[in-house]
Protein backbone atom coordinates (compact mmCIF):
# COMPACT_ATOMS: atom_id res chain seq x y z
CA UNK A 1 0.00 0.00 0.00
CA UNK A 2 1.37 3.87 -1.05
CA UNK A 3 2.77 5.34 2.26
CA UNK A 4 1.29 8.22 0.81
CA UNK A 5 -1.64 10.16 3.38
CA UNK A 6 -3.14 13.31 2.78
CA UNK A 7 -4.57 15.36 5.24
CA UNK A 8 -8.76 14.80 4.82
CA UNK A 9 -9.41 12.22 6.87
CA UNK A 10 -7.93 9.72 9.50
CA UNK A 11 -5.37 7.63 8.59
CA UNK A 12 -7.58 4.41 9.38
CA UNK A 13 -10.09 5.52 7.10
CA UNK A 14 -7.16 6.08 4.05
CA UNK A 15 -6.49 2.54 5.21
CA UNK A 16 -10.15 0.89 4.96
CA UNK A 17 -10.60 3.15 1.84
CA UNK A 18 -7.56 1.56 -0.29
CA UNK A 19 -8.89 -1.87 0.74
CA UNK A 20 -11.79 -1.39 -0.71
CA UNK A 21 -10.24 -0.40 -3.75
CA UNK A 22 -8.75 -3.39 -4.07
CA UNK A 23 -11.60 -5.98 -3.89
CA UNK A 24 -13.46 -3.21 -6.03
CA UNK A 25 -11.16 -4.14 -8.43
CA UNK A 26 -10.60 -7.20 -7.79
CA UNK A 27 -7.10 -7.36 -6.87
CA UNK A 28 -8.44 -8.90 -3.63
CA UNK A 29 -11.13 -11.83 -4.08
CA UNK A 30 -13.58 -13.50 -1.97
CA UNK A 31 -11.88 -15.60 0.10
CA UNK A 32 -8.74 -13.77 -0.44
CA UNK A 33 -6.58 -12.96 2.88
CA UNK A 34 -5.81 -9.32 3.63
CA UNK A 35 -1.95 -8.30 4.28
CA UNK A 36 -1.02 -9.05 7.71
CA UNK A 37 -1.85 -6.03 10.05
CA UNK A 38 2.28 -6.13 10.75
CA UNK A 39 3.13 -5.97 6.74
CA UNK A 40 0.65 -3.08 6.04
CA UNK A 41 1.66 -1.01 9.40
CA UNK A 42 5.43 -1.45 8.49
CA UNK A 43 5.08 -0.95 4.64
CA UNK A 44 2.77 2.68 5.74
CA UNK A 45 5.26 3.73 8.48
CA UNK A 46 1.73 3.53 11.08
CA UNK A 47 0.94 2.37 14.17
CA UNK A 48 -0.59 -1.45 14.01
CA UNK A 49 -3.37 0.10 15.96
CA UNK A 50 -4.20 2.24 12.80
CA UNK A 51 -4.47 -0.58 10.80
CA UNK A 52 -6.09 -3.04 12.91
CA UNK A 53 -8.93 -0.13 13.41
CA UNK A 54 -9.57 -0.07 9.59
CA UNK A 55 -9.84 -3.32 9.15
CA UNK A 56 -11.93 -4.08 11.91
CA UNK A 57 -13.88 -1.40 10.77
CA UNK A 58 -13.80 -3.88 7.41
CA UNK A 59 -15.18 -6.63 9.84
CA UNK A 60 -18.15 -4.28 11.04
CA UNK A 61 -19.10 -3.71 7.64
CA UNK A 62 -19.08 -7.26 6.96
CA UNK A 63 -16.97 -7.30 3.80
CA UNK A 64 -14.14 -9.37 6.14
CA UNK A 65 -14.20 -12.00 8.25
CA UNK A 66 -11.60 -12.75 10.83
CA UNK A 67 -10.23 -16.33 10.99
CA UNK A 68 -8.77 -16.87 14.74
CA UNK A 69 -4.77 -17.72 14.25
CA UNK A 70 -5.19 -16.91 10.27
CA UNK A 71 -5.85 -13.54 10.03
CA UNK A 72 -8.65 -11.19 8.08
CA UNK A 73 -10.40 -12.58 4.58
CA UNK A 74 -12.62 -10.98 2.03
CA UNK A 75 -15.51 -12.32 2.50
CA UNK A 76 -18.08 -14.19 -0.05
CA UNK A 77 -20.49 -11.15 -1.29
CA UNK A 78 -18.17 -8.39 -0.40
CA UNK A 79 -17.59 -6.70 -3.97
CA UNK A 80 -21.26 -6.99 -4.71
CA UNK A 81 -22.34 -5.14 -1.30
CA UNK A 82 -19.06 -2.66 -2.27
CA UNK A 83 -20.54 -1.93 -6.16
CA UNK A 84 -24.13 -1.24 -4.65
CA UNK A 85 -23.00 1.02 -1.73
CA UNK A 86 -20.53 2.74 -3.82
CA UNK A 87 -22.97 3.27 -6.58
CA UNK A 88 -25.82 4.66 -4.47
CA UNK A 89 -23.15 6.98 -2.79
CA UNK A 90 -21.94 7.79 -6.32
CA UNK A 91 -25.13 8.63 -7.40
CA UNK A 92 -26.00 10.76 -4.35
CA UNK A 93 -22.93 12.45 -3.74
CA UNK A 94 -21.29 13.08 -6.75
CA UNK A 95 -23.61 12.95 -9.88
CA UNK A 96 -25.68 15.66 -9.17
CA UNK A 97 -22.94 18.21 -9.17
CA UNK A 98 -21.23 16.28 -12.32
CA UNK A 99 -24.81 16.17 -14.09
CA UNK A 100 -25.27 19.85 -13.51
CA UNK A 101 -21.70 20.97 -14.53
CA UNK A 102 -22.64 18.83 -17.98
CA UNK A 103 -26.04 20.71 -18.15
CA UNK A 104 -24.24 23.99 -17.70
CA UNK A 105 -21.44 23.23 -19.68
CA UNK A 106 -24.16 21.53 -22.92
CA UNK A 107 -21.72 18.07 -22.59
CA UNK A 108 -24.36 15.67 -23.19
CA UNK A 109 -24.63 15.03 -26.78
CA UNK A 110 -20.97 15.03 -26.89
CA UNK A 111 -20.54 12.67 -23.77
CA UNK A 112 -23.53 10.09 -25.93
CA UNK A 113 -22.02 10.31 -29.13
CA UNK A 114 -25.00 11.41 -30.21
CA UNK A 115 -25.87 12.70 -34.17
CA UNK A 116 -24.91 16.77 -33.10
CA UNK A 117 -21.67 15.60 -31.23
CA UNK A 118 -19.25 18.48 -31.84
CA UNK A 119 -15.58 18.67 -32.07
CA UNK A 120 -13.47 20.98 -29.59
CA UNK A 121 -13.21 23.72 -31.89
CA UNK A 122 -9.80 24.78 -32.52
CA UNK A 123 -8.92 29.03 -32.64
CA UNK A 124 -8.96 30.48 -36.28
CA UNK A 125 -5.62 30.21 -38.02
CA UNK A 126 -4.06 27.70 -35.69
CA UNK A 127 -5.32 24.43 -37.32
Amino acid sequence: MDPEWNDSQPIYRQIRDRVVAMILDSLLKEGDPLPSVRNVATDSRVNPLTVLKAYQQLVDEELVEKRRGLGMFVRPGARDLLLQAERRKFLADQWPEIHATIQRLGLAEDLLGGPKARRPSTPRGKG
